[in-house]
C-alpha cells in the first residue's frame, strides 16, 4: 500500500524534451506529405468522376438523400478533416467530462493523475477551428441539407422530409450551435483548469468546492450538448436518418476513447519514471473504466441496431444497408473491425484482473479502443459524405498522422504547465492510499 511516507516528492515537472518535438514535428510533416500526394493523386485520377452524380442513399432514401450535386475529389480530403475533427473533439472535451463527473462524486482516487485529463480539453479550439472551417468551405459538398432546392416546394428537389426539419437544420442556427458548443466546453474548461493552478498555490478548500460547482455546471451543460453536438457532428449528414439513441451512442463512443488516452498517458508517464503515487489500484480502476465502458457502448451499439433490425422500416434500414452492402461493399470491413477493436478485443485483453494492473495489456486494450473507435466515426461519417468513393489512401492515413501528433503535442504542452501531482489537493491523502 502507498503511504506519503513512502513518496521521495510530490513534485514532479513533465519536461516536453526537443526529441519529443521533433518526433511529432516529422509525425506532422509526414502527415502533410501524405495528404499533399493523396490529394494529388486523387485530383489527377478525378476526371472522370467530376460529372458523376453521386447518389447517397439507395432503397427508400433515393431521390431524397441523393447528392444532387456532382461529386468532387475534394469532398473526400474535406470528409477526412471532418472526421478527424470531431473525432479528437470529443476525446478531448471528455477529458473535462471526466474530471467533472470525478469532482461531483467527491472522488479522491483520480486526483493522481487529474492533470491529464485536465489538459486534454486545450485542443479543443484546434479542432472548433477545422470544424468551421470545413462547414465554410465544404459544407454544401458533405450536408445535403444546406441545399436550398430542398425547402422550396416549386423546386424539382423538394423534400417534405427534409424541409420538415427546417427549424433546426438551417445554416444560421447550425453555426451558431457550433460556435456554442466549442465556446461552452472551452470556457468552462478554463474555469476549472484556473482553479486547480490556483489550488496548488494557495492551499485551502476554497478552489476544490468553486471545482465542483463549475464541474456541476459542465455537466448539466455536456447532458444536452453532447446529444445535439452528435447530431449536428454526425447524424445530420445521413438527413433522413435518425435515431433517438444517436447521442447517447456518440458520447459512449467518444467517452471509451477520452478514457483509453487517459489510460495509455498514465501508462506511458509510468513507463518514463512519472506519476509516482500511481499504484496498481489506480491501472486497475483504469483498465475497469474501458472494460466497463466498452461493454455500455455495446449495449448502446447492439439496443440500437437491434431495434431498426426488428422495425424493419426503410427509412431506418437504409442506414446500415448502405454499410453492409452499398456502395460495392466497401464499408463491410470497417464495420466488422469496429465491432471487434471496440468490443471482442478490450473484452478478453481486460478481463481479468492481473491484465488490469499490467502495462502491456492495459496499453494493447487501450490502443486498440483508440484505433476502433476511429473506425466507429469513419462507418458512421464516410458513407454519406463521399459514398462509393471512400477508402483508406494517403490522405486517411496523413490525416491521422496530422490531427493525432497534434493533439500530442496539445497534451504534452499543457503537462508542462502545471506540477503533474495536484499537491494541494484535498483528497490527496486519499489517493495516496488507495488501495483494492
Amino acid at each position: 500500500m502507498a503511504s506519503a511516507h513512502a513518496i521521495p516528492s510530490l513534485d514532479e515537472q513533465y519536461e516536453f524534451t526537443a526529441e519529443s518535438k521533433r518526433r511529432l514535428l516529422i509525425g506532422i510533416g509526414t502527415g502533410v506529405a501524405l495528404v499533399a500526394i493523396g490529394s494529388y493523386l486523387l485530383a489527377s485520377g478525378a476526371g472522370g468522376h467530376e460529372a458523376h452524380e453521386v447518389v447517397h442513399g439507395t432503397g427508400a432514401s433515393e431521390g431524397h438523400d441523393a447528392g444532387h450535386h456532382a461529386y468532387k475529389w475534394t469532398n473526400r480530403l474535406w470528409a477526412n478533416v471532418w472526421l478527424n475533427a470531431v473525432y479528437f473533439a470529443g476525446a478531448s472535451v471528455i477529458g473535462m467530462f471526466f474530471i467533472s463527473y470525478n469532482y461531483l462524486a467527491q472522488a479522491g482516487w483520480s486526483s493522481a493523475f487529474k492533470r491529464i485529463p485536465e489538459a486534454m480539453p486545450a485542443y479543443l479550439p484546434f479542432m472548433g477551428v477545422a470544424i468551421l472551417a470545413v462547414f465554410f468551405i465544404a459544407g454544401h459538398d458533405l450536408f445535403h441539407w444546406t441545399h436550398e432546392g430542398l425547402y422550396d416546394p416549386k423546386s424539382p428537389d423538394y423534400d417534405h422530409i427534409i424541409a420538415g426539419k427546417k427549424g433546426f437544420l438551417n445554416t444560421p442556427f447550425y453555426l451558431t450551435r457550433l460556435v456554442l458548443y466549442f465556446t461552452l466546453w472551452y470556457v468552462l474548461w478554463r474555469m476549472l483548469r484556473n482553479f486547480s493552478l490556483q489550488e496548488d498555490l494557495h492551499g485551502g478548500t476554497e478552489y476544490y468546492e468553486k471545482s465542483i460547482k463549475w464541474g456541476t455546471a459542465f455537466l448539466v451543460v455536456f447532458a444536452v450538448t453532447s446529444s445535439t453536438s452528435a447530431w449536428d457532428f454526425v447524424m445530420s449528414i445521413d438527413t433522413h436518418w435518425f435515431s433517438t439513441m444517436f447521442g447517447w451512442y456518440t458520447l459512449a463512443s467518444w467517452h471509451v476513447t477520452g478514457l483509453a488516452i487517459i489510460t495509455l498517458t498514465v501508462v506511458t508517464l509510468k513507463e518514463r519514471g512519472y506519476l509516482a503515487i500511481v499504484n496498481e489500484s489506480h491501472l486497475h480502476d483504469l483498465g475497469k473504466f474501458m472494460f466497463a465502458f466498452s461493454i455500455f457502448w455495446t449495449y448502446v451499439w447492439f439496443a440500437q441496431f437491434m431495434l431498426i433490425y426488428y422495425a424493419n422500416l426503410p427509412e431506418e434500414t437504409i442506414y446500415y444497408q448502405e454499410r453492409f452492402s452499398g456502395y460495392g461493399g466497401i464499408y463491410k470491413a470497417p464495420f466488422f473491425i469496429n465491432i471487434f477493436l471496440n468490443f471482442v478485443f478490450p473484452f478478453l485483453v481486460l478481463m481479468t484482473r492481473d491484465a488490469k494492473r499490467t502495462y502491456i495489456f492495459l496499453k494493447l486494450a487501450a490502443i486498440g479502443i483508440i484505433v476502433g473507435h476511429y473506425f466507429d466515426f469513419y462507418t458512421n461519417i464516410m458513407p454519406g459524405t463521399v459514398g462509393e468513393h471512400g477508402g483508406f489512401g494517403l490522405i486517411e492515413f496523413g490525416m491521422i498522422l496530422i490531427f493525432a501528433c497534434g493533439f500530442m503535442w496539445s497534451l504534452s504542452t499543457q503537462l508542462t504547465k502545471a506540477n503533474l501531482i495536484p499537491k494541494n489537493h484535498p483528497m490527496l491523502e486519499e489517493t495516496l492510499h488507495h488501495d483494492i
